[in-house]
């Protein structure tokens, strides 16, 4: 089953476009866990979540750098993390990697082979021969980077270039243009911040068939309302909405698991009746 296909999937098993980001921070870890060896604690901690928020999600996303962090026991720890999510939802690779050679294609070989993520995000800017390596995974979802979730995003992304095709437009388009070029083996998939709606409607427009990943709900302040609409397929799918301090830290006490599992159902439930509401104020419907 490729990417999309275990997306898909995923999203009609449990009727959700959402994600739920693993993002541990031991600072805030419920108390109960403090006392544990660090990646102990996380590992517990990211179980926990899974198990609550499981039947509520179409995919994980853990962060690579709140792993990396910890050193060998926090990539061992992530190791587990990923071995505890139910096989039949996608895992993706937090990591934005994107270098040329030998060195991308080592870190495909990682995220794919050694730890056994479903996707991975890549940065783009180096060109294609730098993505090549993880396209070349065609069962595996590439999600390149296209429009980010913070403000200095701007700086390069809204850049008025000229495309291939002599036409003027952002950079974050040419972005999005050319991944659809690249997309072959239908594993192709772009990352577009949810505090950017504008920005996200243009890029589906561009893109209808390429799933999205759309950080920024909740604490970054993406609003679902003015984002699910357009992240969305002409299906009413390919959209991977994510959330996650929002949701790990929904509560900090001992009913912490209870709380995440309550926010991620909230989020889900919210994503649908926003769709619903949109398609029954259709023309027609």
């Amino acid at each position: 089953m490729s990417f999309l296909e275990k997306l898909l999937a995923a999203e009609r098993q449990n009727h959700s476009l959402l994600c739920v980001g693993l993002d541990p921070e031991p600072a805030r870890l419920p108390t109960e866990l403090r006392a544990l060896p660090i990646e102990k604690a996380v590992v517990q901690f990211c179980r926990t979540i899974i198990e609550e928020t499981a039947s509520y999600v179409s995919a994980f996303k853990p962060n690579l750098a709140f792993f990396e962090v910890l050193g060998p026991a926090g990539m061992a720890a992530l190791q587990e993390i990923v071995r505890a999510i139910p096989a039949h939802i996608p895992v993706i690779a937090d990591a934005k990697r994107g270098d040329i050679g030998n060195t991308a294609r080592n870190y495909a070989a990682a995220f794919f082979e050694t730890y056994g993520f479903d996707a991975v995000t890549v940065n783009p800017y180096l060109g294609y021969d730098a993505v090549e390596p993880f396209l070349a995974y065609s069962d595996r979802g590439v999600l390149l980077l296209c429009r980010t979730s913070n403000s200095g995003g701007s700086d390069f992304q809204d850049l008025v270039v000229q495309d291939a095709d002599g036409q003027t437009r952002p950079l974050y388009q040419v972005v999005a243009r050319r991944v659809q070029t690249w997309n072959r083996a239908s594993n192709c998939g772009l990352v577009v911040g949810a505090t950017y709606p504008r920005e996200l409607k243009t890029i589906r427009a561009l893109c209808p068939d390429l799933p999205i990943l759309v950080p920024g709900i909740g604490a970054q302040g993406g609003d679902l309302s003015a984002i699910a609409p357009v992240a969305v397929d002409a299906h009413g799918e390919r959209a991977i909405i994510s959330a996650s301090r929002a949701i790990l830290y929904a509560s900090s006490d001992t009913h912490y698991a209870m709380a995440a599992g309550c926010m991620a159902r909230t989020f889900r439930d919210e994503m649908n009746r926003v769709l619903l509401r949109g398609n029954n104020e259709k023309p027609g419907v």
